[in-house]
């Protein structure tokens, strides 16, 4: 079988050692044939346990060191070569060792290193010697002594780091979706309309910065200026919405000046450089409700908001307190946070054990939400306006307005219906307002407004408190589990949806002052709640069905489970070791094309969040991802996404690009990711060769650093490092 193709890099393989006629060898050539044996027997058992065709790029680390630029190369420069180098563990020229990582981080609680294989265990084993920094986040290999006769591991280590095609975990897995699932495209009828996209990849490419209003924050379908001023009306905040250009661009976004590696996290929570968001305005708006205040080079968050001045985890542990079938961090997993502010209810729910979706739009505090992927707590801007949210229905486990501005009440409860799309049957509301506590204005109107809604929802009022420390109160809505009270009402207003009326339908869709009927057949997907976190996680929801097909042509459950595994497997054996990624310093993670979610849930045990995303045209399995207590949304990658500049640490893209540029010009993509990602951030994409080659000659352009590339069976792995690069110019 043909071995692993290593591009770039010459590979020295020691002189094969033959067997001698003589009889004196007799006995020696029997232990070698029967060490031989075992090995291949070892490799049949292994590979016993693969799900369809793994994707582990090695069995062994690989490490590139960083490749000094020619001292020729000049700022602007639009092609430069950094020619990836990658080095075998124990080969010459490695000199540091990789950062130690907990092997087991990832892998279930009952694994453990003494019940590897002796294969996995030599994978796991590192050389010893003296570390050597190099940058802040990377540190070199250290040569391991390695006996020069040593033939016999020197061919096993060959063996792991090479593998043959039979061997490799390299992207077969996730290449091929068979199985008939509908899409966002299906589901939202969105038009589609045929584009021309040239075949025939870019070579030479002239960098400038994006010369816009926005500047070092520009959100390109946000901040579509044009667009925007030629809107008639903006009174269902539509200028806040998505509005992206024709032509996706091909500019660079500009480093605000003095910018620096951003602080790690848990300390990021706290403080973050002001350099980096270099922003005063919600300091002077909010800075007396304990927000953000300016402290030297440092913008410090004391963890107040608006209706919890005093604190964040007090106000979560009243609001506990107040209903405890909440159950954080158990029953409660996924929240919904409106009108988010800095995020600092979503920062404090990590120390519950629960993920928070952080959303408010791109207005007159525009900071807010970059403010929030800077510390670290996952964000996205969005608007509630006349678009439905970019969630399927029936998701979250709990949703949350702390004196978010949204008008609720008004035009037949459109809003808040939007909301009763995506909380999950049995889910609960949390309203924390003015109109809850106090009874003078227009308050007593709109509580009064706002409680015949919920009734006509079925909502019920489970709660109504008031916190005594910040002075604040908060009302507890939850959503029925079943159409009873659905189908006894005496007036249907809010009128149900029609039958085509798709509820996990989200990309493009307009707002509707209608209600989806819940599930009635108890193998239904929301006709119970998930399993405790983090069961939840492992296991295939009770929805999916044996007699279907997965994404991948297996049993849906036997498919789930052989994604997850997968991913687990690469993950431990591949990205925590082979890459030499310093995780410490990785926080914010995206999965471009997310599937299961397979990928996040092997980072469970990591601290960083993952922002799964699932593109439009690709399996609809988001209720699947949220049902394993994950965060995720939709999105078309032919377009912006909808957040800040430099705000991913590392981002994941596994058979995606290949299938995005038969839609759109590639380089538009990779523009995108370098807006998104953070200078010293990451890019893995796993796709063909061809795709992986055009991505190289781009990321290169850019002045990425091409840490590993890697190749077999026209399947590649391409492993890159953004730098500070930009270029000097304007478009």
């Amino acid at each position: 079988m043909a071995l692993g193709e290593m591009r770039a890099d010459v590979v020295r393989r020691p002189p094969q050692q033959h067997a001698s006629a003589s009889s004196s060898y007799c006995s020696a050539t029997t232990a070698a044939v029967f060490v031989g044996l075992c090995l291949v027997a070892v490799w049949m058992a292994s590979s016993t346990l693969v799900s369809p065709a793994e994707l582990s790029p090695f069995q062994a680390p690989l490490w590139r060191h960083p490749t000094p630029s020619p001292a020729s190369e000049t700022e602007g420069s639009a092609t430069a070569d950094v020619s990836p180098v990658v080095v075998r563990e124990g080969s010459a020229g490695e000199k540091g060792e990789p950062p130690a990582v907990r092997q087991d981080a990832v892998a279930e609680p009952t694994e453990r290193a003494d019940q590897l294989s002796d294969e996995e265990q030599s994978v796991q084993e590192k050389p010893d010697g003296n570390q050597q920094e190099t940058k802040p986040d990377e540190q070199n290999v250290q040569e391991a002594e390695e006996k020069p006769d040593d033939q016999d591991q020197q061919q096993k280590r060959d063996a792991e780091v090479f593998p043959d095609a039979g061997q490799a975990e390299l992207l077969n897995q996730t290449a091929t979706e068979r199985a008939p699932w509908p899409t966002q495209v299906t589901k939202s009828d969105i038009p589609q309309t045929p584009t021309a996209v040239s075949t025939a990849p870019v070579t030479n490419y002239t960098w400038k910065l994006c010369d816009v209003e926005a500047g070092a924050d520009y959100i390109p379908c946000l901040d579509n200026v044009e667009f925007i001023r030629k809107l008639q009306h903006d009174e269902h905040y539509e200028h806040r919405e998505r509005h992206c250009p024709e032509e996706p661009p091909t500019c660079l976004v500009p480093l605000p000046k003095g910018y620096r590696s951003p602080i790690r996290w848990p300390k990021s929570r706290d403080q973050i450089w002001y350099s980096n968001v270099p922003h005063t305005q919600l300091v002077e708006f909010k800075g007396k409700q304990n927000w953000v205040n300016l402290s030297g080079e440092h913008l410090v968050f004391p963890g107040g908001g608006t209706q919890f001045k005093y604190g964040a985890l007090h106000y979560i542990d009243f609001i506990q307190e107040a209903k405890k079938d909440l159950a954080w961090g158990k029953r409660t997993r996924v929240i919904l946070d409106v009108g988010c502010g800095v995020a600092s209810f979503g920062g404090y729910m990590f120390d519950r054990d629960v993920l928070t979706m952080s959303f408010a739009p791109k207005d007159e505090h525009e900071a807010q939400v970059q403010f929030a992927l800077e510390r670290g707590i996952p964000a996205i801007s969005a608007v509630m306006g006349t678009k439905r949210l970019p969630f399927p229905g029936g998701v979250f486990d709990v949703v949350h307005c702390a004196r978010c501005r949204v008008p609720w009440h008004i035009e037949g409860g459109k809003l808040l219906l939007e909301l009763n799309r995506v909380l999950r049957p049995g889910g609960y509301f949390l309203w924390s307002a003015t109109p809850v506590y106090q009874k003078k204005g227009d308050d007593v109107e709109i509580w009064e407004a706002m409680s015949a809604l919920a009734r006509s929802m079925c909502w019920k009022l489970v709660n109504k408190v008031f916190e005594r420390i910040n002075r604040k109160g908060i009302a507890i809505f939850q959503k029925p589990m079943d159409n009873r009270c659905f189908d006894a009402r005496s007036a249907t207003n809010p009128p149900p949806c029609g039958e085509n009326d798709n509820a996990d339908a989200a990309w493009n869709v307009s707002l509707q002052s209608c209600m989806h009927k819940l599930p009635v057949d108890r193998s239904s997907r929301g006709s119970r709640w998930p399993e405790e976190w983090p069961l939840r996680v492992e296991r295939p929801p009770y929805w999916l069905n044996s007699s279907e097909a997965g994404v991948y042509g297996k049993p849906a459950p036997e498919d789930f489970q052989a994604d997850y595994e997968h991913w687990k497997r690469v993950i431990r054996n591949s990205y925590m070791e082979g890459l030499g990624i310093d995780w410490s310093a990785v926080r914010n993670v995206m999965d471009m094309k997310a599937v299961y979610g397979g990928f996040a849930a092997a980072l469970r045990n990591m601290k960083v969040w993952v922002m799964n995303v699932v593109p439009i045209d690709s399996p609809d399995t988001l209720p699947i991802i949220y049902e394993r207590g994950l965060l995720g949304l939709y999105h078309d990658w032919c377009e912006s996404f909808s957040t800040y500049p430099r705000t991913y640490d590392l981002v994941h893209a596994n058979h995606l690009l290949s299938k995005v540029k038969k839609r759109c010009e590639l380089l538009g993509v990779i523009v995108e990711v370098d807006r998104i990602v953070r200078p010293g951030g990451r890019l893995i994409v796993r796709d063909e060769m061809e795709t992986i080659s055009e991505v190289e000659s781009i990321v290169k352009s850019l002045h990425w650093e091409v840490r590993l590339s890697y190749s077999q069976d026209k399947e590649g792995l391409l492993f890159v490092q953004k730098t500070m690069w930009r270029p000097s110019s304007s478009s």
